[in-house]
């Protein structure tokens, strides 16, 4: 037991372990996730934040000292969005066909996200900064905290917002799919998938790709093209009115 208070003592206030934590737990709770058939509950992101939150709550270990480690994977995010290109290109001929309506759908989707957002913060009466804060939530979150600070909100809020925006989304879109009798044909899972990237960003897209590769697909092209849409017109849209 000494033995084992001192090698965390030697952890916890080494960058490995942030990298350590990271990784297990999301091992773990991917292996849980994968024998509970994928079950959006189970999701993995959601229950490795919970763990590791929890962890590092009651050991007491600062947020700056995890993160020394997990900044290491935290880089990795940038590959693993262009990534989902790949996908893309696999299906360039198909989307050669339908890029007028895609190109319709983005905006559409987008401009749904962030007005809803901004209404709803107005009608509870939220402060200004914090109802700005929302409005890019549906943008994947190192885009969404530089609009953020651009449009008068708060960064850290707004990664908050997109945070638990993507995770509604991975949680809750399978059962709102069915609710609105989206099926699970080829082009049903286009539709998911392409729903759940643009409201849901790049959690939505992970758990999109691991259910339906064409739905994966789809929902990475959302996700690239709400970064572009409202990194151009949010701004703009704010300094307008």
């Amino acid at each position: 037991m000494a033995d084992f208070v001192q090698l965390w003592v030697y952890l916890s206030a080494t960058p490995l372990f942030g990298l350590t934590a990271t990784l297990v737990v999301y091992v773990f709770a991917q292996a849980a996730y994968a024998r509970l058939h994928q079950a959006p509950w189970a999701n993995p992101v959601l229950w490795s934040v919970i763990v590791i939150a929890s962890v590092l709550l009651v050991t007491g270990v600062p947020y700056p000292t995890y993160f020394a480690g997990a900044q290491f994977i935290h880089f990795l995010l940038g590959p693993a969005v262009v990534a989902l290109a790949w996908p893309l290109w696999q299906r360039r001929a198909e989307l050669r066909e339908r890029w007028g309506r895609l190109l319709l759908a983005a905006p559409a989707g987008g401009t749904a996200a962030s007005v809803s957002a901004f209404g709803i913060g107005w009608a509870l009466d939220l402060p200004s900064d914090v109802v700005w804060s929302l409005v890019p939530k549906s943008v994947t979150a190192p885009v969404a905290m530089g609009i953020a600070e651009k449009i008068g909100g708060v960064p850290s809020l707004t990664a908050v917002f997109a945070v638990l925006t993507g995770l509604i989304g991975a949680l809750s879109g399978k059962y709102l799919f069915n609710a609105l009798g989206i099926g699970s044909d080829a082009e049903g899972w286009r539709a998911r998938g392409f729903g759940l990237g643009t409201a849901a960003h790049g959690i939505g897209a992970a758990r999109a790709m691991q259910v339906n590769a064409d739905a994966g697909a789809y929902a990475g092209l959302a996700l690239g093209l709400q970064v572009v849409l409202a990194s151009l017109l949010m701004p703009l849209v704010f300094k307008l009115f």
